[in-house]
């Protein structure tokens, strides 16, 4: 699966700190994702690492100040610098930082830094007190100023024992912050605001029990994390699940579909797309009981009544605003999959609309992976094999791009 990574040549700068472990496992996960990783290391991170711990992940030459001094000593560090696609130095070190704020260049990282054409990235590691530091703080504001990107750091235990401010964040945490500058240098969606609703809906029954669904959000969550890569502004709807929030999306967390009605009509305003992928509850109870109800007083009777048609809402407030301009709906359905879902298509003005059989045990709700069919109003209908869901958030993306483009 093609990623935004997939192609990308990252120079991995590692300096000395016990984060460098992190290091190496950043550099397996950026390597995972297809991208061409370069590491240097600096001699006090070779007291941690050993180049050779690189090298055996990403299948590349590792860097050490050594090789400063070879046979291509003189053009070594503008070779590096130069081609690559974004340098990213993780851990940054307290020493490095100050080395790049203020130009310095006795080593090999530091001069490629100094030659670097691309965007760079940077995590800071240290103790507390070391970042917290005056010096330190004037040196990462140079370096903003400067265009920089600051990855963390985080609050949590240091190697000294201690807590604080000062801990590099976590790989998984720092590939986000990769994709995210990633995706607004080479993105096609770039200066797109995109909103997407994701998860399902909770409608109270009474103080602790709920009308729900199965939907973990997994499908909306990676949506979102497509359109990131592609470099949109992304405003992410979720209703009730425990995923990770995407690096870089503005996330709105909702129970109820009168909640995520309110939220979508709010968020939507000025938005180019909206993609409607939660699973929102049809259903509610007409009144919900404030205590607990409790078996010793029998069975009850639960009236239920319609939901807000969120989708409808949206066809009426862009009818008058023309926003958004682009409008994606999923159909998830048990029987007649492809009339029901181009039913729905008209029904609710939509541009686009995703339909999956959820009685299928490899897809929709709950699994990783998902089998889809994508309608359009002109009534084509394609489907397509099994899928993870990040590839089928891909396809998503690339069908939604042209939409966009095209609309006023």
């Amino acid at each position: 699966m093609a990623t935004i990574l997939s192609g990308k040549n990252i120079l991995l700068g590692v300096t000395g700190s016990i984060a460098c472990y992190k290091a190496a496992d950043l550099a397996s996960k950026l390597t995972q994702e297809g991208a061409n990783v370069t590491a240097i290391l600096t001699s006090a991170a070779t007291k941690f690492i050993t180049p050779l711990t690189f090298q055996s992940v990403t299948g590349k030459r590792a860097y050490t100040d050594e090789d400063l001094w070879g046979s291509e000593g003189h053009v070594q560090h503008v070779g590096l610098g130069h081609q690559t696609d974004l340098l990213v130095i993780a851990p940054a070190s307290a020493n490095t930082i100050a080395k790049l704020a203020h130009g310095l260049c006795d080593n090999l990282l530091t001069l490629a830094s100094l030659t670097a054409t691309s965007p760079i990235l940077i995590a800071p590691a240290m103790d507390s007190g070391m970042y917290t530091h005056p010096a330190t703080q004037a040196n990462v504001e140079i370096l903003k100023q400067r265009g920089v990107y600051i990855a963390g750091p985080a609050i949590g235990r240091m190697a000294s024992g201690l807590s604080g401010y000062g801990r590099m964040l976590e790989t998984t945490e720092i590939l986000g912050h990769i994709r995210l500058l990633l995706g607004r240098q080479d993105g096609k969606l770039k200066g797109k605001r995109l909103v997407v609703t994701a998860g399902g809906t909770s409608e109270p029954i009474d103080a602790v029990r709920t009308i729900t669904n199965r939907s973990s959000g997994k499908q909306g969550f990676a949506i979102a994390q497509a359109a990131i890569d592609q470099g949109a502004e992304v405003t992410l709807i979720s209703g009730t699940t425990n995923l990770i929030t995407p690096v870089g999306a503005a996330r709105i967390d909702v129970n109820t579909a009168q909640e995520m009605l309110t939220a979508v009509l709010e968020a939507v305003r000025d938005a180019d797309a909206l993609i409607m992928a939660a699973a929102v509850a049809d259903y509610r109870p007409e009144t919900a009981v404030e205590q607990k109800l409790s078996k010793d007083e029998g069975i009850p009777t639960i009236h239920l009544t319609l939901t807000a048609d969120i989708l409808a809402a949206v066809a009426h407030l862009r009818a008058h605003s023309g926003y958004p301009k682009v409008v994606v709906g999923f159909a998830a359905e048990s029987h007649d999959l492809i009339e029901r879902a181009r039913q729905k298509l008209i029904r609710k003005k939509l541009d686009l609309i995703i339909a999956n059989d959820i009685t299928a045990a490899d897809a929709g709700f709950g699994t990783d992976t998902n089998r889809v069919t994508i309608i359009d109003p002109s009534g084509n209908v394609q489907v397509f094999p099994l899928m993870t869901k990040e590839e089928v958030a891909n396809l998503i993306l690339q069908k939604l791009i042209p939409l966009l483009e095209a609309a006023p």
